[in-house]
């Protein structure tokens, strides 16, 4: 079946699209360095190519709207190109996104690693080949990274999730809970590293419950915390951040590590989902909200400038009037800095999509639209209270209307004058104003 190459098949192009979070660019990235070994060459996705990768995400029904118009893109880009589809959604609706007009080819999580392999076969059809595994046998573990550009990297060091949140397909697209070897990890640290990237973000589905093996162990042969120790004194990357984190294992001594640490930047992102109880528990997390409120205050107390972002979700189903204005106001009083905002949308096969009392549309609009004033709000009072401070920014190297951008270790956005010499440099900087757009102006102190 496999016995037409790439090169007889005269696929010589491959453009990427990802959609969805950090852990599917890491991946990504990995698939297309893996195809590049395989005598591939990389182009924009706006440019004709002979195979266009598509890398779904499948959180919201609007990520699997999204994967329909860019198929529908790289078709009209070129309508002789083979169309790969790959990631969450294509786990959990292949035979759907089989039959979407153009595509060729569909990829479970199982098998995405393996694209190289199943290109070679790929011919023409009126049918797309599906290629999809029963999420049981995703068990083992794949390494990925990924370098966006010549400043930050993502780093995956866990893949899926033994929650069972009323509300999420993770589980059903990814699999169980397994992770990276330490060993490995430090390896690959050292491997961007030496590329001359100075940022590694690490991301994961569910990496404060890093530790637990391939193939169904679910023995922590190591934890999250001794993770972060070993990368912290072993690794050569000069700066580190934690991507997202459960609040429930969010552990006191990994704050209290993070705020001696050499490496570890003080910036957390703890998703919430409700700042209500009764909603928590009808999702099936695993804290309320106390303990919520306890781990920022914790944050808090020991570093006064740490970042603290949020995830959040409104129209839960059976989410009232009163539920609502109880997260609001839980989020407002609390010393946050940041939220993401998602608008809850029924997923098949989740226990909350048959819930009764769903939140009608345009009310669940109306929500996400006033979380995320208050989420700027947040944003502009926590850069006010870092005005007229030193930090250490570490510059990207997009120009943008003569200004140059990067983020502080405590992640607050900022600009100055572009030069290209600043790119991918860390320098110490005071923060003095904020501009109309929302980004705080710097003095440049020296370089570090």
């Amino acid at each position: 079946m496999f016995e037409i190459n790439a090169v007889e098949n005269n696929l010589k192009s491959v453009a990427f699209y990802t959609l969805g979070c950090k852990l599917n660019f890491s991946e990504t990235s990995t698939i297309a360095r893996n195809l590049k070994e395989n005598g591939y060459h990389e182009v924009n996705f706006d440019d004709k190519s002979d195979v266009y990768v598509i890398n779904t995400c499948s959180v919201t029904n609007n990520a699997d709207k999204e994967c329909r118009q860019i198929v529908k893109k790289a078709r009209q880009t070129n309508p002789d190109g083979f169309i790969v589809v790959v990631g969450c959604y294509a786990q959990l609706k292949p035979h759907e996104i089989a039959a979407l007009d153009g595509v060729d080819l569909v990829l479970g999580a199982k098998e995405k690693f393996n694209i190289a392999h199943f290109l070679k076969a790929l011919k023409k059809s009126e049918e797309a080949v599906v290629h999809s595994c029963e999420i049981e046998e995703a068990d083992f573990y794949e390494s990925a990274y990924s370098i966006g550009d010549r400043t930050r990297a993502f780093l995956k060091v866990q893949d899926g999730c033994d929650y069972k949140c009323t509300y999420c397909t993770i589980p059903l697209a990814r699999g169980i809970s397994r992770s990276d070897s330490i060993e490995n990890i430090l390896q690959k640290a050292d491997e961007i590293a030496s590329q001359g990237i100075k940022e590694i973000v690490l991301t994961g589905v569910n990496i404060g419950d890093y530790g637990k093996g391939e193939f169904g162990n679910k023995k922590h042969d190591n934890t999250f915390l001794e993770l972060v120790e070993r990368l912290d004194k072993e690794t050569k990357v000069e700066r580190l951040r934690i991507s997202s984190i459960e609040p429930n294992l969010l552990k006191n001594e990994l704050i209290e590590y993070t705020l001696n640490s050499q490496r570890f930047v003080p910036h957390f992102h703890v998703p919430l989902q409700s700042g209500c109880d009764e909603l928590l528990k009808k999702m099936k997390r695993r804290y309320l909200t106390a303990l919520y409120r306890e781990r920022v205050a914790k944050i808090k107390e020991i570093m006064p400038d740490a970042c603290i972002g949020v995830d959040v979700i409104v129209g839960f189903p059976g989410e009232t009037e009163e539920n609502f204005m109880e997260t609001y106001h839980f989020l407002n009083e609390l010393p946050v800095s940041y939220f993401h905002v998602f608008t809850y949308s029924e997923r098949d096969d989740t226990p909350a999509a048959t819930m009764e009392n769903p939140v009608p549309i345009k009310l669940r609009k109306k929500r996400n639209k006033m979380l995320r004033i208050l989420s700027e709000k947040k944003k502009m009072e926590f850069y006010r209270s870092q005005l007229g401070t030193e930090h250490v920014v570490l510059w990207e190297s997009e120009n943008k209307n003569g200004k140059i951008e990067g983020y502080t270790e405590n992640y607050v956005r900022v600009q100055t004058n572009f030069d290209e010499k600043l790119i991918n440099q860390k320098m110490d900087v005071n923060l003095a104003y904020i501009d109309n757009n929302g980004v705080v102006e710097v003095q440049i102190l020296e370089r570090v």
